[in-house]
């Protein structure tokens, strides 16, 4: 039996569909992306990220009147003018979907160089397209009888990591035969990940000719709420932190953790990086760098967030240099960090 064509099984009946050769699945998950910038693909995005219940935990009855009335008539067009400001118009995609890409033809290529044709590597998104469902059928139809799901999230979030699981359980539901499937925990403490991170921090601070007061660790933020349910994002968001920390071989002091992207009124994790920038600021921390720990890759809430609404908070409080220390996107070590929880999570599947 081939690994690539379907065939008859020399035993099986004349009218017995073709089967294919078994292969295993390798389905890495990031958040998602519009698929334009115009108001109606905001707005399709946009009410698929927040009528998730993972994300947005009101009641329906009343969260889905204000969010289909009020929320969506106005928010794709500013969503919209944002995401213009860092799309890649070359290829007509957001630099999430285009660095997701970059990533993914690395890893196929470490997986490739690793286990050869077995093991089919994918992406999908859990908002917008390719769709985690579109991606698993792809997958069943290639013959994969075997899963490994990879949401790329460092740190365990109900609003991330979850949602993304919930996703991948629901195109799973939809399968004749459905695959035998595995999640890949968090990778936030792994040492090849925190290598990864450091080596980025070294790589930026060689290039300036003022090196910063301090090193604003900004993660995306949730609720309060959230961490006194029993969420870990908190706590591994600060051990993130602490083990990058240990590894530059840097003072208490030298790495701040703050959140980012507060929605709504509800208390959200603090402090709030937008104000601890400033607060910085006035206490004359006048040169500082930012890193984001809790994305895979770029996105609208760094490259048009911290590089916009943060770093004007920083500069109008009096802040003088603004370092930006872009995510680990597809940096070798990043993929290498990738692959060392890929060949983990395999074992026993495939060696």
């Amino acid at each position: 039996m081939t690994n690539d064509a379907a065939t008859r099984l020399a035993h099986a009946p004349a009218d017995h569909p073709p089967v294919k050769a078994a292969k295993i699945g390798l389905l890495v998950a990031n958040l998602g992306t519009p698929d334009g910038t115009d108001y109606w693909s905001m707005r399709r995005y946009l009410n698929e990220f927040l009528s998730d219940e993972r994300v947005i935990d009101i009641a329906r009855w009343k969260w889905q009147p204000l969010l289909q009335l009020i929320i969506l008539t106005k928010r794709p067009f500013t969503s919209g003018a944002n995401y213009k400001t860092i799309w890649n118009n070359e290829a007509d995609e957001s630099p999430l979907m285009t660095i997701t890409k970059q990533q993914v033809t690395k890893l196929r290529a470490a997986v490739s160089a690793r286990y050869g044709a077995e093991v089919v590597v994918d992406y999908c998104m859990r908002y917008g397209n390719p769709s985690t469902k579109s991606v698993v059928d792809r997958m069943v139809a290639q013959g994969c009888e075997k899963i490994l799901f990879v949401p790329l999230y460092p740190q365990y979030a109900g609003p991330t990591s979850a949602t993304a699981n919930d996703e991948f359980f629901r195109a799973l539901m939809k399968q004749k035969r459905q695959p035998a499937a595995r999640i890949a925990p968090e990778y936030f403490d792994r040492p090849s990940y925190i290598e990864a991170l450091a080596t980025s921090v070294e790589r930026a601070y060689a290039k300036l000719d003022t090196k910063p007061d301090v090193l604003v660790a900004s993660y995306h933020g949730m609720p309060r709420r959230y961490l006194m349910e029993g969420d870990p994002y908190h706590c591994q968001c600060q051990k993130t932190s602490r083990l990058l920390r240990e590894r530059l071989g840097w003072d208490k002091d030298a790495i701040d953790t703050t959140f980012q992207s507060v929605f709504g009124r509800e208390v959200w994790l603090k402090p709030y990086t937008v104000e601890h920038v400033a607060e910085l600021a006035k206490a004359g921390k006048k040169n500082i760098a930012v890193i984001s720990p809790a994305f895979s890759a770029d996105c609208i809430e760094t490259l048009e967030e911290i590089n916009g609404e943060i770093c004007e908070a920083f500069e109008h409080a009096g802040g003088e240099t603004f370092t930006y220390i872009p995510c680990l996107n597809d940096d070798d070590l990043h993929i290498d960090a990738l692959m060392d929880l890929v060949q983990e999570n395999l074992a026993g599947w495939i060696e």
